[in-house]
């Protein structure tokens, strides 16, 4: 089992980031592999769960044990696989999501990629009281996204706009397009998304 991989990042994907350690470059799949942009040429630690199917061996790598640790409990819930786990984790923070299902905010759920309710439901199920006690290191006492709505906005907006730059958008191109990708950011859209989004908009000039 490989618990963690340290190393290079020698260059980033839409769905993964390639880091170099030893000689050999590992393929990492992550929620938000943009959130690495500003490490790339750099040091890089992600704690990875190692895959293993009939048709492919894959490592999953993430910024955080918490992360890590809560995409292995959603891969235990019925009719979630891997990229399920992976966008649920891609549009909120562990802390939303634990509060969310401790919560039972069937409403909050249904807003990931691919869940509806009836899924939301079984999260619920599933993982309520595997939950109890799982407590993500950065977790708040108060409501989670209350405090720090705003904050989060403000940075995926800012990776977004870094991993456009990595693209080689130029700052005059991205200033014309950031007050729309600003109130989007607002609205809870997740890096990712937000970088196609400003592609598209690009793209139209």
């Amino acid at each position: 089992m490989i618990d963690f991989v340290e190393g290079t990042l020698c260059y980033l994907d839409s769905e993964y980031i390639v880091v170099e350690t030893g000689g050999i470059g590992y393929r990492l799949f992550c929620p938000n592999p943009y959130q690495f942009v500003r490490q790339e040429g750099g040091r890089a630690k992600l704690y990875t769960h190692h895959h293993v199917r009939e048709d492919a061996i894959l490592l999953y790598g993430f910024a955080t044990r918490d992360e890590r640790d809560l995409f292995r409990k959603l891969l235990d819930v019925s009719g979630i696989g891997p990229k399920g786990a992976l966008a649920i984790l891609a549009a909120a923070t562990p802390e939303q999501i634990v509060m969310a299902v401790q919560q039972e905010n069937v409403t909050y759920l249904t807003k990931f990629p691919g869940i509806g309710k009836k899924t939301a439901q079984r999260i619920i199920l599933d993982l309520k009281d595997k939950l109890v006690g799982f407590t993500p290191s950065a977790i708040l006492t108060v409501a989670a996204g209350d405090l720090t709505a705003g904050e989060t906005a403000v940075s995926a907006l800012n990776e977004a706009l870094d991993a456009l730059t990595a693209l080689g958008y130029s700052d005059g191109e991205l200033q014309k397009i950031r007050n729309a990708l600003s109130e989007k950011s607002k609205n809870g859209d997740s890096v990712e998304k937000l970088i196609k989004q400003g592609l598209a908009l690009l793209m139209r000039g």
